[in-house]
């Protein structure tokens, strides 16, 4: 009964932090504020959500594309198509579970290309490594052309970009240290965990294998190209943000991709912290919480549209598995 109450909370805990994060943004302000928002939002320029809804795409049809550079140097030559069945899948998972897309997705692998789990899993771990690096840049970048202010704001929202690297990183390290550990130990119970710990170990290091390096790291930068212009054209969308900085729209970007993982989706928190340090940095209220608004759902209706029809068309094209 506990472990089920457990999980419970740890679906319902965040996704009611959400729903409470809007009610109270919409409570406190005044009904000509809440006016103000609907109709920036109403008027956004439609054309540049759609640029940014297209660029939301390729980001995840790149993701999937590098995948198999992970995969091929343990012998697993997969389908493109699940592949990105399995991520859009895996995306739309973690806005009823937060974190469970990572699961399903390897789940999803070795149920439709025979690729173990643990090996999946393992390739997984490898690429949010690597995507941690090239967020770490972005939030280099981002302090080098607002230190003072972003740092400022950083600090008043008690984010620290920095201890979410290091700590990450240390559990990575701990992960590898764990299951070499166990993957050499003759302990009895460690035995029946070697299996596990050899795959995901392969995963891990799968992605110093690689014969497609170059590849990989282009597609890495794609992704996270594609992920910036995704969010900059919002600002053409909407008259308040059209002169805005590009400053200004990284420190919203850092912000943002750090508020996406406090909620299920990010729902509630992404949009007011985006908003938030758009306000910060001086564009009306309106404006900076239309952007945040725009801007989550526009991520969100990627992940719904392609993450419902992978639910669907996985088994549907892999009836003989």
């Amino acid at each position: 009964m506990n472990k089920k109450l457990t999980r419970i909370l740890k679906i319902s805990i965040p996704l009611l932090l959400g729903i409470f994060l809007i009610w109270y943004s919409l409570e406190s302000s005044t009904p000509e504020e809440r006016e103000n928002l609907w109709q920036s939002i109403l008027e956004a320029n439609k054309f540049w959500i759609l640029v940014s809804f297209v660029m939301g795409t390729l980001s995840h049809l790149s993701r999937a594309y590098r995948w198999k550079y992970m995969l091929e140097p343990m012998g697993h030559k997969t389908s493109f198509a699940n592949r990105f069945m399995a991520v859009m899948a895996a995306y739309l998972a973690n806005f009823g579970i937060p974190r469970s897309g990572e699961v399903l997705r390897a789940v999803t692998m070795s149920t439709y290309e025979d690729v173990p789990f643990e090996k999946g899993f393992g390739t997984i771990i490898s690429e949010r490594v690597a995507d941690l690096l090239i967020l770490m840049l972005i939030v280099g970048s981002a302090l080098l052309f607002q230190t003072d202010d972003l740092l400022a704001y950083l600090k008043d929202q008690n984010i620290n970009p920095l201890y979410t690297f290091f700590i990450f990183i240390g559990l990575v390290g701990i992960i590898i240290l764990g299951l070499n550990l166990v993957r050499t130990s003759s302990w009895l119970p460690f035995k029946k965990l070697k299996k596990l710990a050899k795959g995901l170990l392969e995963g891990m290091k799968s992605i110093l294998k690689m014969k497609q390096k170059w590849a990989f790291i282009f597609h890495t930068i794609f992704i996270w190209t594609a992920y910036l212009i995704m969010f900059f054209v919002i600002k053409l969308s909407i008259p308040e943000t059209i002169d805005t900085s590009l400053q200004t729209i990284m420190a919203a970007f850092v912000v943002g991709s750090f508020a996406v993982s406090a909620t299920n989706g990010g729902i509630g928190v992404y949009p007011l912290a985006v908003g938030g340090v758009l306000m910060f940095f001086g564009v009306e209220k309106h404006g900076a919480e239309a952007f945040g608004w725009i801007s989550w759902a526009t991520q969100t209706a990627v992940v719904l549209l392609f993450g419902a029809l992978s639910f669907i068309f996985l088994p549907l094209l892999n009836n003989r598995k």
